[in-house]
């Protein structure tokens, strides 16, 4: 299956600028990345990068540059799939899913095969990933664009499965979202500090951030 990935490279995270630089957060988003194409090839996914600019070049998947905002740069991207020579529905997950795992993008892809549309919802009203098959269905990333997609699908007479899942829900905007980036990296490795194979998780250890207990809620703390 086709995975779009939309990633920005204009002032990336800006929302972790108490925790880290802009040049920091550009490292740090490319990290996710990382996790999140990684985990799509797990999942037997064929990923493409959205960029709206140049990104590295070792990213071992196709990446388009498309300068324009997310809504229309990801609607000209289903058309193309549609329109081209793939077949079968395509999906897009967005690039700051650091705790996506194969599984959970497997469970998407599979109602994807079954529904019109398959949506991941984010918290707080976003869509993080879905799976559509039918080219009448448009993207609209304004505001709660979870509901709008709803709707979109529903005008469109499209059936719609909405897949539950925790790591596709949270997506990491803010220093808060930190703190489950090492918790779940490190619940995945076994429970042991440090130990992790997310590149999102290796990142902010080597850059001095850390679990931070002492306030009675969980948090980050940067050394």
């Amino acid at each position: 299956m086709e995975v779009l990935v939309p990633f920005s490279t204009d002032r990336p995270k800006s929302r972790l600028s108490d925790v880290l630089t802009s040049d920091e957060r550009g490292a740090f988003a490319l990290a996710m990345l990382r996790d999140v194409l990684d985990a799509i090839v797990a999942a037997d996914g064929d990923p493409r990068v959205l960029a709206t600019g140049p990104v590295a070049s070792d990213l071992h998947c196709p990446v388009d540059v498309d300068e324009r905002p997310l809504t229309p740069a990801v609607n000209a991207a289903l058309d193309a799939h549609f329109e081209g020579a793939a077949d079968g529905p395509v999906a897009v997950v967005m690039a700051d899913l650091a705790l996506a795992t194969p599984a959970a993008l497997r469970a998407l892809f599979a109602a994807g095969r079954e529904a019109d549309v398959a949506v991941a919802p984010g918290r707080g009203g976003g869509t993080n990933a879905f799976v559509v098959g039918d080219p009448a269905f448009r993207v609209d990333y304004h505001g709660a664009s979870y509901l709008d997609h709803r709707r979109i699908a529903a005008d469109a007479g499209l059936s719609v499965d909405v897949v539950d899942s925790y790591r596709l829900a949270t997506d990491v905007d803010e220093s808060a979202d930190l703190a489950e980036v090492l918790v779940h990296a490190e619940a995945d490795a076994g429970g042991a500090p440090g130990a992790t194979t997310s590149h999102a998780a290796r990142w902010l250890r080597d850059a001095g951030v850390s679990l931070d207990t002492s306030s009675g809620r969980v948090g980050v703390a940067r050394e």
